[in-house]
């Protein structure tokens, strides 16, 4: 910004030597020029070496879509000698959004009626690029360690940079943040005056600022900082696209609480009795379950899927790392044939006890020799009518048989068993 009063912003002055006018030792003179030359030499590219805006006319060549980087030039006022340049880095309908120098007395991005534009044109022996939508670059907001620098980097990852889709209802987003969200972020309201410099600054926005709205906005919201780092991920990740209430409820019904949409001591008790890559895998299908109810699904519906499998993925790498590596306990000698070997040593899956060969063993031995006692008790006389009509040795037989079949199970079953049981839940419907 230019420096008010006899003093010269040093970083102004810079823009003129740097564009080949070393002469100019001042912030008054008009610099858009200056700033656009400076800024191609930086990229090793010549510069039109003019401070007239409209010299940049018959540099480079000429496109006709207004690509992201392109450099436009403008009329102003009726003076056919005068003209403002900058590089266009959005648009709208009836407007190009440029960022430029001496824009307001300083490097800014803003708003032009596409009634100005004069030309634009684009460096020689390259390719201009396919849209005019910023990317997320390459180590933006990177993780530095942190659970939510973590879950950041993957939410913008999902998110990508720029874009205006007709049918999405969150209207213009820019890694990830809506134009509204942006707007309550600033203090201000979206009106015609002022939805294109609001979004031109959406456009722009900064990677402090991005992180600044995702942290105070959903992160500290969501009570994400409490929960276990791959929970964490998903949770936060589910409040920036459902948002955090609804966030909440599906956290509650991942870990078996009453899905009221308040963290309170029964969901914290909850949560911290939950193992979390089960949870993850619970949570990711009530978010499943969700798209597929929403009206776009129809449109979304297969990104917003292939969202929750990476953020699924994702979350359940930092769930196997926060829990550590695998112990390693060498094998004998006789294990490994006189060979050393390293193998983990980890517990066993737990299984259901319906999977339980030892379970049903002494199910049918325990069967074997109290069916014969309670038959009368329920109506089935085993031991008399019944035995006397298929002859007195059949049912002792029968009995001894599944006796010793019974125990056979339950032998075996313990002999190969290595995994502890669990409880499964079943509901019966009479």
């Amino acid at each position: 910004t230019e420096t008010a009063g006899g003093a010269d912003n040093e970083r102004i002055v810079g823009y003129f030597r740097q564009s080949g006018h070393p002469e100019i030792g001042d912030d008054e003179t008009p610099w858009c020029a200056a700033f656009v030359g400076a800024m191609i030499e930086k990229t090793g590219h010549r510069s039109a070496a003019s401070l007239r805006a409209r010299s940049y006319l018959n540099w480079g060549v000429t496109i006709d879509g207004a690509k992201l980087g392109a450099i436009a030039i403008l009329s102003r006022g009726g003076n056919s000698a005068l003209g403002h340049v900058g590089f266009v880095v959005g648009a709208t309908d009836d407007a190009l959004i440029l960022l430029g120098g001496n824009q307001s007395n300083s490097v800014s991005v803003q708003s032009f009626k596409k009634t100005r534009l004069l030309g634009l044109r684009w460096p020689q022996a390259t390719e201009p690029p396919v849209e005019a939508k910023p990317k997320p670059e390459a180590g933006v907001l990177a993780d530095t360690g942190g659970a939510f620098e973590t879950a950041l980097g993957h939410v913008l990852e999902m998110e990508g940079g720029f874009n205006d889709d007709p049918f999405d209802p969150g209207g213009p987003t820019n890694y990830g943040i809506t134009l509204r969200t942006y707007a309550n972020y600033t203090g201000r309201t979206i009106d015609a005056g002022s939805r294109a410099l609001l979004l031109a600054e959406l456009i722009a926005i900064r990677p402090e600022t991005v992180r600044d709205i995702y942290l105070k906005r959903y992160w500290t919201p969501a009570r994400c900082e409490e929960l276990p780092a791959g929970l964490a991920l998903m949770h936060f990740d589910a409040a920036v696209n459902h948002g955090v209430g609804a966030a909440i409820r599906c956290l509650q019904m991942a870990v078996h609480a009453a899905a009221d949409g308040e963290i309170g001591p029964f969901t914290r008790r909850a949560i911290d009795e939950a193992s979390p890559c089960d949870a993850v895998a619970r949570y990711a299908a009530l978010r499943e379950k969700r798209y597929r109810a929403l009206p776009h699904f129809w449109r979304f519906g297969r990104g917003w899927l292939r969202r929750v499998r990476k953020t699924k993925a994702a979350a359940l790498a930092v769930c196997d790392r926060a829990q550590g590596p695998p112990r390693i306990t060498p094998l004998s000698a006789s294990q490994t044939n006189g060979d050393i070997a390293m193998t983990p040593s980890q517990p066993p899956s737990p299984k259901w006890w319906g999977h339980s060969l030892t379970v049903w063993g002494a199910a049918v031995t325990a069967a074997a020799a109290i069916l014969p006692a309670l038959g009368p008790l329920i109506g089935l006389d085993i031991t008399s009518e019944t035995v006397r009509q298929i002859g007195s040795d059949v049912g002792a037989i029968a009995q001894a048989v599944a006796g010793v079949v019974g125990t056979l199970m339950t032998l075996y079953g313990r002999s190969r068993a290595t995994a502890p049981l669990i409880r499964r839940e079943v509901n019966v419907r009479l």
